[in-house]
């Protein structure tokens, strides 16, 4: 899949912004805080709906604007796909496929697949579990519809739970009605916990290969689905913590409470890793990510990086650039540095100053 151009009206701090791409690499090159990396983030929203960052549409939108615009054309195996959407700081964003409204955000997933890497994603072994769930979910949304619509009920059902456990100290006859949450917690818990060990599974006959390799073969990387519980358990597990979660008015069980191990050599790196092999584990499960794409979806993702590569060393930056040949792939980073222009091949310039954007060749 490549993506054609994208334009920006109103969106951070570009008031308008037109961009056509190469299919191979595209360079954004400039000093911090210039805008290179809202670029990624119009890219990356553009296909997932949603900020790599979090953001809420509201913050998107340029300063003392009502709204912004963004359209990107799309060519995926050879159908092009023009998606527009139009961010409001007061009401739900609005998106259309070809001219088409779209009702819900899934029937935009699958057109991209993208797979963003800035130097968080580095410490993403040793940060909190959330960190790890989101990355879990953010790549299952994309490569498959009916867990993001799945997920999305479970999220809502979380939220209502929580809310009902509050209102029980003040309205018990509310009681009975906890039963008919409990019984959609479980039902959605238990499709994402299959999906997400599925997930896991592929992901470790990948992982083992690519992280062997940028050890230098010294360990043997492993990722386990440290599941809250299992599916067949959780229905069991909700009931019968139920009078905790009354006591403490919030959901302790199911998948939203779930993490991801990394074992190195048997050794958990989240808690006894050097940071070497915090960032060699990280880099190994964003390469994964790349062949997951071309297995599940069976295309190539966008690679979007975000000012990493002088955050790697030698070895695993020539890795990494390796792995760039058949992959359209946008980066920023603060300066053409020697290794930009000697270690593959750059087939777009952009220099980005102050909210402008000028190609170079």
């Amino acid at each position: 899949m490549i993506i054609q151009s994208v334009e920006l009206e109103n969106f951070r701090n570009y008031p308008k912004l037109k961009l056509e791409f190469d299919v191979g690499t595209n360079i954004f090159y400039g000093d911090n805080a210039q805008g290179k990396t809202n670029i990624l983030e119009a890219l990356f929203l553009s296909g997932t709906t949603k900020s790599h960052k979090g953001s809420r549409d509201r913050d998107m939108i340029l300063f003392g604007e009502a709204e912004s615009h963004l359209r990107a054309l799309v060519d995926k195996r050879g159908m092009l796909y023009q998606i527009d959407m139009h961010l409001r700081k007061n009401k739900t964003k609005g998106i259309a496929i070809n001219g088409y409204p779209i009702q819900r955000a899934s029937e935009l997933f699958g057109i991209l697949n993208f797979v963003f890497f800035s130097p968080e994603d580095l410490g993403i072994i040793k940060q909190g579990p959330s960190e790890r769930r989101r990355f879990l979910d953010m790549e299952l949304c994309q490569l498959d519809r009916v867990y993001l619509h799945d997920l999305s009920k479970y999220n809502k059902i979380v939220g209502q739970r929580n809310q009902l456990l509050k209102d029980l100290y003040s309205k018990p006859e509310l009681m009975d009605t906890l039963d008919v949450w409990d019984m959609q917690l479980g039902a959605y818990g238990k499709k994402i916990i299959q999906c997400r060990e599925n997930f896991v599974k592929k992901l470790n006959e990948i992982i083992y290969e690519i992280h062997g390799y940028l050890s230098g073969g010294r360990e043997r990387l492993q990722v386990i689905y440290e599941r809250d519980t299992s599916a067949e358990e959780l229905e069991k597990r909700i009931v019968r913590n139920r009078e905790r979660d009354k006591k403490l008015k919030t959901t302790t069980t199911g998948p939203h409470r779930d993490d991801l191990l990394f074992l190195a050599d048997g050794i958990d790196i989240r808690k006894f890793g050097s940071q070497g092999q915090q960032r060699t584990a990280a880099l190994s499960l964003k390469l994964s990510e790349i062949e997951l794409v071309k297995q599940i979806a069976g295309d190539t993702p966008v690679l979007l990086l975000d000012d990493v590569l002088s955050e790697l060393d030698h070895n695993r930056q020539n890795y990494l650039l390796n792995k760039l040949h058949d992959i359209q792939t946008m980066i920023t980073c603060t300066g053409l540095d020697e290794f930009v222009y000697h270690r593959f091949s750059v087939n777009k310039v952009f220099h980005v100053s102050k909210g402008t954007v000028l190609c170079e060749n």
